[in-house]
């Protein structure tokens, strides 16, 4: 019995009490306590808590060797490349006794999402304004942080329109997108960067025709308002544990900026101004693809570029044809998506008319190529278009009727 008393008693913590209630919430503090301390629970930022079931061996050496040298360079950071991974993180904060947090797994682990799966970034386009399927594009990118931003940002400039300059200046072309790539890229990683990764949900980045949508899961710090946002503000990050090894990267800056730059680059762009707004649990980015004079979709003379869904109905269009025939061609079944992405873009930008323009509603109306767009069409096919065979029927002197083909 002794020796049971002694073995247990290295274990236990021993407290006074004088009433039931007083060793009701000694039990319970104990327990919060061994709860917080095996990881079952947090108390701290969701970045400073420890990794459940990582170890140190799932951090890659290589990744904390990558981000030494940059941030060495970037910032002038103390520690250089070849710094043990144990001391790097100790310096970073991050880690918790011997284990890595969180933070120290979604920036240099092997394997993130295997310890946190919602971590993962998802990337749609639509070939229209809404959510619709069927989704043009779908990707679901995994990695760490660093890697999470740089797909996700390839994943929109992919798919954005761009205008390649001359190299008057400069041995490479100069190429600008219809959003700045800065732009894009500073939503995204305030995504990555300030989301809520308590929740279950993912970053999602949306391209529609007419804009970029980056979700991120989580509300905004209760003392920072979507007004703010547009005036200078100071920087409240959620997971500061994360950010700091960003800021050292120069992927962010840490003075409360992002949303201003993000203002300062669409105005520059001569874009219409970024909006900011809070739906369903979480914060919302867009980033329009509309110029200021435009108030549609980007088109050529706006941008230097067409867009593809300009350049199909183009390279599509043979002589005269109706709204439905070009619809049918292109494969589309929505007729307002297909108004809004591909006739009326076609329309604004000088690239087809209408033959009965005094009666837009005609049901007779039909749609051709004008000298500018025929020109586009030479370009995009490399042949001028031929006008379809059509059969016309006509009445002769005598009354009758009959086919007569006109080429």
């Amino acid at each position: 019995m002794r020796a049971l008393i002694q073995k247990a008693g290295n274990q236990l913590i021993r407290r006074r009490f004088t009433a039931q209630p007083d060793l009701t919430a000694g039990l319970y503090a104990s327990l919060v306590d061994y709860l917080c301390r095996s990881g079952a629970v947090q108390t701290g930022p969701f970045d400073a808590v420890r990794c459940p079931d990582a170890a140190i061996a799932d951090i890659s050496e290589e990744k904390v060797e990558t981000f030494l040298a940059r941030a060495h360079q970037e910032r002038g950071y103390a520690l250089s490349p070849g710094t043990p991974v144990q001391n790097a993180l100790v310096h970073l904060n991050l880690l918790s006794g011997d284990a890595p947090t969180n933070a120290a797994i979604l920036l240099f682990g092997t394997q993130p999402q295997e310890f946190l799966l919602a971590s993962e970034v998802k990337c749609l386009y639509f070939e229209g304004t809404e959510i619709r399927k069927p989704i043009a594009s779908y990707q679901v990118y995994k990695g760490d942080t660093f890697q999470l931003v740089d797909q996700a940002v390839g994943f929109v400039m992919g798919k954005l329109d761009r205008r390649v300059g001359t190299r008057a200046q400069q041995n490479d072309a100069p190429v600008t997108y219809e959003i700045p790539r800065e732009a894009v890229a500073e939503a995204i990683v305030n995504a990555v960067a300030h989301r809520d990764y308590a929740s279950n949900a993912s970053v999602q980045v949306m391209l529609f025709t007419d804009r970029l949508e980056v979700w991120n899961p989580g509300e905004l710090p209760s003392s920072l308002t979507l007004a703010a946002l547009r005036r200078p503000h100071a920087s409240i990050p959620r997971n500061p544990l994360l950010a700091e090894p960003l800021f050292l990267a120069h992927v962010i800056e840490r003075a409360g900026t992002g949303t201003l730059d993000m203002i300062a680059l669409c105005a520059q762009a001569d874009l219409n101004p970024p909006d900011f707004r809070q739906d369903a649990g979480s914060f919302i980015q867009t980033l329009w693809r509309m110029k200021k004079t435009a108030g549609r979709h980007l088109t050529g003379e706006v941008t230097g570029e067409v867009t593809g869904e300009v350049r199909r109905i183009i390279s599509t269009i043979k002589g005269q044809m109706s709204r439905k025939e070009i619809q049918s061609a292109i494969g589309l079944r929505h007729e307002e998506h297909f108004r809004q992405a591909y006739l009326l873009p076609a329309l604004q930008a000088g690239y087809i008319e209408m033959t009965i323009p005094k009666y837009p509603q005609s049901s007779r109306q039909a749609y051709r190529l004008t000298a500018k767009g025929l020109k586009l069409s030479e370009s995009i096919t490399g042949k001028s278009p031929a006008e379809p065979v059509k059969k016309r029927i006509h009445q002769n002197r005598s009354g009758k009727t009959g086919n007569k083909t006109r080429q």
